[in-house]
């Protein structure tokens, strides 16, 4: 299953619903240009909604922390939202989920800004 974007906005928060995999390849190049495209249109808080989500891969989670490390640079926010529970497992074990702020409520995503 390829990887879909849907990108909204929310109480000045723009969320990118997230649906596929994550892995090598065109998925891991939409989330690139997706978030990079977001940032050169001036969003600076910016939530990945990760519900739809099933699988990320070593390429994927490199993407994520690429698209996190360029906001940062860039004076701008990511956060997760709904990470499911193999991909919160991956965090762990990379002990990434120190780095990423991840939330379970798309409101408190909002209001965390």
């Amino acid at each position: 299953m390829s990887l879909s974007t849907e990108v909204r906005e929310y109480s000045g928060v723009t969320i990118v619903d997230m649906t596929g995999r994550i892995t090598l390849g065109e998925e891991s190049g939409h989330v690139r240009d997706t978030v990079r495209g977001l940032l050169d249109g001036g969003a600076t808080k910016i939530v990945l909604n990760l519900a739809g989500v099933t699988y990320i891969d070593s390429s994927g989670l490199g993407e994520l922390v690429s698209a996190y490390t360029t906001s940062r640079n860039q004076g701008c926010e990511i956060k997760l939202l709904n990470v499911q529970a193999k991909v919160q497992d991956l965090l762990q074990i990379t002990k990434l989920h120190t780095v990423f702020h991840c939330l379970t409520d798309e409101t408190e995503a909002v209001t965390s800004f």
